[in-house]
């Protein structure tokens, strides 16, 4: 039995189909048609013109349909018809009516009213691109550690550093988006936020969300019909720092109305800086003509920061906390976190408080047992690349041969992915001579394949059992 009624059931489905539409379609054909009746098992609904009628009824009619019965729970009919309490005033021919009153030509009559048309005809893109009015921003969420001044640079991140430089120095002039990308901790976060502080001192107007952030604000947009002070808000900027885009891949509306604010931004020449957990061509469930002009930019990855560059930071903490730590600590403080630097500040933190509230010297020792590592075994000598792909090969039951090879059958690919994760923590290899010791791959294949690889090994107790041992058969 079905408990909506026809009016629920409209009303529910014109706020579905204001998200599935872009913000043009939506308000040039939809905006404006509201419920009459319901009349012989028929929704009728409402339309200001006979082009939005004809556009409904012939070329969007399958998916207001569609919204329509998942709202009301049943297949749903549904009759277009003119809303003459709508129609449009007398005076003018009834094409001029009809185009005049949707919300879209109205738009483009004030945009042509107060923006009239340039007689230099090469100045014409300028004016299509004129900037909307500056709305005021909220106060900077610009991290105030986050500087280039507390930015360790090392091998892994030294291209992805002089870039970001590059960009604060001249904004929207040097590279154009950019797209920095590499795993978790690495710093790309705390470089998004250093070219903002730069850019805020120059008097640019910098803006700063995450992919979450900015879904969530089209979505109450769209909720309280303020789609125009959301356009304003993120176009009206001078530098637009966009971190884990990953987040809106797979959402239509946030990413149509993202497209738009890119396309807007990057005509008028505003910098545009995006970062995520992968590469573009990684992010599938991303459109494509977002993905095509993230590529067209600057690419740079980070790897996860070398030893040495893991104690310069840990260095320069011990300078702010005004903290004496021995050679050796800062060794094993740096080769504990070896996968993110949060991780590593993480552990900092907790031999500060130790030393604190124990008054004791920290020592090797003290840092293995505050941190939990004297249970963790590890290996007694370097391992070799070969060794723990021998090792995976036995517990697993796969040939070294396939584990370095193409073969991508499930049981390959997972014993693949924990001999990437034994790589990284029993071994000193980088991210690159891991790819390379299993065939030539990408290190950010290598990347992939270690965060699969945990997050298999929590949630499966098999694999986790396989996992501790090939573990086991390596350290001593």
């Amino acid at each position: 039995m079905i408990s909506t009624s026809p009016v629920e059931a409209w009303e529910a489905a014109y706020h579905q189909l204001q998200l599935q539409f872009d913000p043009a379609k939506f308000e040039t054909w939809v905006r404006e048609a509201r419920f009459l009746r319901f009349e012989d098992g028929v929704f009728v609904i409402g339309v200001k013109s006979e082009i939005a009628r004809d556009m409904l009824q012939k070329r969007l009619h399958r998916n207001m349909v569609r919204a329509v019965s998942d709202a009301w729970g049943q297949p749903a009919k549904l009759r277009f018809e003119l809303d003459r309490q709508a129609a449009p005033s007398k005076g003018g021919t009834s094409a001029e009516q009809d185009l005049s009153s949707l919300p879209l030509f109205q738009l483009l009559a004030e945009q042509a009213a107060s923006n009239p048309p340039q007689p230099d005809s090469s100045r014409a893109f300028d004016a299509r691109m004129t900037p909307p009015a500056q709305p005021p921003l909220p106060e900077s969420s610009l991290n105030t550690r986050f500087t280039f001044d507390r930015y360790m640079v090392g091998g892994a991140n030294r291209m992805a550093y002089e870039a970001m430089r590059a960009v604060a120095e001249a904004p929207g002039r040097n590279y154009n988006p950019v797209f920095l990308w590499g795993g978790v901790g690495v710093g790309k976060t705390h470089l998004m936020h250093a070219v903002g502080h730069v850019c805020h001192a120059a008097g640019k107007r910098v803006l700063y969300v995450s992919g979450e952030a900015f879904t969530n604000d089209v979505v109450s947009a769209v909720r309280n019909r303020t789609t125009a002070m959301l356009r304003d808000k993120y176009r009206s900027v001078d530098v637009l720092l966009m971190d884990d885009v990953q987040f809106i891949a797979g959402k239509e509306a946030t990413q149509e109305e993202f497209f738009h604010t890119f396309e807007s931004l990057h005509g008028m020449g505003k910098q545009i800086v995006i970062v995520s957990d992968r590469p573009p061509r990684e992010l599938t469930q991303l459109e494509e003509r977002l993905r095509s002009r993230f590529e067209g930019g600057l690419l740079v990855d980070i790897a996860p920061l070398e030893l040495e560059t893991r104690m310069a930071i840990v260095q320069m903490w011990m300078d702010e906390h005004k903290l004496r730590l021995s050679a050796p600590v800062v060794t094993r403080l740096a080769q504990f976190a070896r996968h993110s630097v949060r991780e590593l500040e993480g552990a900092f933190n907790r031999i500060i408080l130790h030393s604190r509230a124990s008054h004791h010297p920290i020592t090797v020792e003290v840092v293995d047992r505050v941190l939990n590592r004297i249970d963790a075994p590890r290996p007694s000598r370097s391992l070799t690349a070969a060794e723990v792909l021998k090792a995976t090969s036995v517990v697993f039951g796969v040939s070294v041969e396939d584990l370095v090879g193409k073969k991508r059958t499930a049981k390959v690919s997972e014993a693949r992915q924990i001999a990437m994760l034994v790589l990284r923590e029993l071994t000193d290899l980088s991210l690159v001579q891991i790819g390379e010791a299993l065939g030539g791959r990408q290190h950010s294949t290598v990347i992939s394949g270690v965060k699969r690889a945990e997050k298999s090994c929590k949630a499966e107790a098999g694999l986790r059992a396989l996992y501790d041992e090939v573990r086991g058969m390596l350290v001593g």
